[in-house]
């Protein structure tokens, strides 16, 4: 028993369904171009032999007319035997005009001349009466050589007055224009045959790379498939952006649109056009491939992931994005916790220390020094402590202020909290995100301790410090200002410090730097806030943030 062959995947419905919309097109356009072959060609049939009838007219007309005019036939017919002399005159013009009779008779139609001999002598079968009267006309009779398409022409005497003393017919048959329009016909089905095959050939040939490219699917399926097509597009929260070969937008989905901000119509405009970052523009603009690379919108952190069309002579890319903000705030927040936890490995390694320091002099009998030393440890890093949580009740900010002290104090920079820092517990609105504070105020502290380090390059005149200021202004304004005594920031960096990769960090992969100050811009913005940079009294930079706490100020 022969198995059937087995087939590749089909569409649904494919296997008993309406064959191919290649095959459809085809079928379609080849009984299109026969119907359209074989009307030109029954056209030209019948103008062929529309033509061939006047051509006919013409032919007889002007022999007719020419017998009638010659002053030989004119005397001939004078004559006594008019038939001697104009037999053969007629019949050699009949064959130089290549007509099939050129007959002259009397008024009265008895046949002076003809091919037939036997008919000379004989009534002329056909109608003279316009001829008699003067008149040249056509008409179409059945005569002795068949049907034929005639003209009669008068034969004018001058000698007599003018009078009409014989008429001359000369025609052409049916059978003759017949065959004459047979070989017109020939020719012309020769030419509608080569039509036709040239045609389906070439509708064939379309048809066929229409099939590759619709992979033999009829119309139902391609429908099927825009239906599914644009059911995925608008059902992915990841955005999708197909640009063309002079990078404009050939098709966005809406979570494209929301990831980009777009409110309106993108489709057709150029990537220059949509008004995003200069960074991001670049990326997209790009003609390489770009891999998980992060760009920065007004709100949000995305990874962007383009890839060039290949094939044609414009090339286009496909861009997917993916939203990084949460992720990316989640990273900065694990950045703090590791910050926390070196923050407490150190303290722990200084505790270990204080804590032999203590004991030794207590094996040295030496207790009065030995509680001195450990109550004025106590008391340092209790000050610290009690001065954080007496002035910011807030306990995410009071944490990452405790964590980013030890982390100075690691780094040998003294963190001091401003005496008009005020953060009553509960002020904050639930509209204001703590991991938007985190973010914010890491960063910033961050890159003041980076600044103020001692270092190779930095050797600051005064001990290193950072100055934090943290207070909400008449319960309507968040206030957070860190300035350090670093080296500062260039007056001509001032506008380029929040762009996304500036950095004035050392670094060996190329990677990692340039997103802080970015992300602080990116959750000031998005809290409706500002984030200023001046000079500060200690000669570092200041950084002044001012969050609207209120929900309607921040809309």
């Amino acid at each position: 028993m022969r198995l059937p062959r087995p087939r590749g995947p089909r569409w649904p419905g494919r296997l008993r369904g309406p064959r191919s919309l290649a095959g459809q097109l085809f079928a379609m356009q080849v009984v299109l171009v026969a119907v359209v072959v074989v009307g030109c060609a029954v056209f030209a049939y019948l103008s062929a032999g529309r033509q061939a009838a006047e051509t006919a007219t013409r032919q007889a007309t002007a022999v007719a007319t020419a017998v009638a005019d010659s002053p030989a036939v004119v005397a001939a017919v004078r004559g006594k035997d008019p038939t001697a002399v104009l037999q053969p005159y007629t019949e050699r013009l009949r064959r130089d005009a290549h007509v099939d009779f050129v007959v002259v008779m009397t008024p009265g139609g008895i046949r002076w001349t003809h091919p037939e001999p036997s008919a000379i002598g004989r009534k002329y079968l056909g109608h003279i009466g316009p001829a008699l009267h003067g008149k040249v006309f056509p008409e179409t009779h059945m005569g002795v050589l068949g049907p034929s398409v005639r003209v009669v022409a008068p034969v004018h005497d001058p000698r007599q007055g003018g009078r009409i003393t014989a008429l001359v017919s000369a025609g052409i048959t049916i059978e003759t224009i017949s065959e004459q329009l047979r070989d017109q016909v020939l020719a012309l089905v020769g030419v509608a045959g080569a039509a036709l095959v040239l045609g389906g050939a070439g509708t064939y040939v379309v048809n066929a790379r229409l099939r590759r490219h619709t992979h033999g699917m009829n119309a139902q399926e391609l429908s099927r498939m825009h239906d599914y097509h644009q059911a995925a597009l608008h059902a992915v929260r990841e955005g999708l952006l197909l640009l063309d070969g002079e990078r404009r937008v050939a098709l966005i989905n809406d979570g494209g649109r929301e990831l980009l901000g777009l409110s309106g119509e993108a489709v057709g405009l150029r990537v220059t056009e949509l008004g995003l970052p200069e960074a991001l523009t670049g990326a997209l603009l790009a003609a390489g491939p770009r891999v998980d690379e992060l760009q920065l919108t007004g709100e949000r952190v995305l990874v962007v992931n383009s890839a060039p069309v290949s094939g044609g002579e414009r090339r286009g890319s496909v861009v997917t994005l993916r939203d990084h903000t949460e992720l990316q705030a989640l990273s900065g927040e694990l950045d703090s916790v590791r910050g926390f936890a070196e923050a407490l490995r150190s303290q722990a390694h200084e505790a270990a220390n204080r804590l032999h320091a203590v004991v030794s002099l207590i094996e040295l009998g030496r207790a009065e020094e030995a509680v001195e030393f450990a109550t004025a440890e106590l008391e340092l890093a209790q000050a610290l402590t009690d001065q954080v949580v007496g002035a910011v009740a807030e306990p995410v900010l009071a944490a990452l202020l405790l964590g980013k002290a030890a982390q100075a104090n690691e780094r040998g920079v003294e963190l001091v909290l401003t005496p008009d820092s005020r953060i009553d517990d509960g002020l904050l609105p639930p509209g204001l995100p703590a991991r938007d504070l985190v973010t914010v105020l890491g960063n910033l502290l961050d890159n003041a301790i980076e600044a103020a380090a001692p270092g190779p390059e930095h050797l600051p005149p005064e001990p290193p410090r950072v100055r934090v200021t943290a207070r909400a202004a008449g319960g309507e304004l968040l206030l957070l200002r860190v300035a350090d005594n670093g080296p500062g920031v260039a007056a001509d960096a001032a506008e380029e410090i929040f762009r996304r990769g500036w950095t004035t960090k050392q670094s060996t992969t190329g990677h990692g730097h340039g997103l802080g100050l970015a992300l602080v811009q990116q959750a000031v913005r998005r809290n409706g806030g500002t984030v200023a940079l001046d000079p500060a009294p200690e000669g570092g930079a200041r950084f002044t943030v001012r969050l609207p706490l209120r929900s309607e100020a921040r809309a």
